[in-house]
């Protein structure tokens, strides 16, 4: 088992950085401070982008960018995935 971190980034459209930070609470984080938070094993990093523009259509973005130990990661990842999943678009 390797014990190097894995680095894990995604840019999202359409959450809000306010709710993917509560998710990850959820999940067992604490926030350590704005747009940082901090589980067993990994930590996360939310930054606002600019919005996602095509047309007259405008879309928040927000970039996630996850380090943890590879189990924490195995642990975190389809959790996370899970509250991802959002029926309606």
């Amino acid at each position: 088992m390797s014990l190097e971190p894995v680095i894990y980034r995604r840019e999202m459209r359409g959450i809000p950085l306010w709710l993917l930070e509560e998710y990850l609470v959820e999940l067992g984080a604490e926030r350590i401070e704005q747009g940082m938070v901090a589980g067993e094993g990994w930590t996360a990093r939310l930054e606002q982008l600019p919005d996602f523009k095509l047309g007259s259509l405008s879309v928040g973005q927000v970039r996630l960018e996850v380090q943890a130990t590879s189990q924490a990661w195995r642990a975190l990842q389809p959790a996370l995935e899970k509250k991802l999943l959002r029926a309606g678009g």
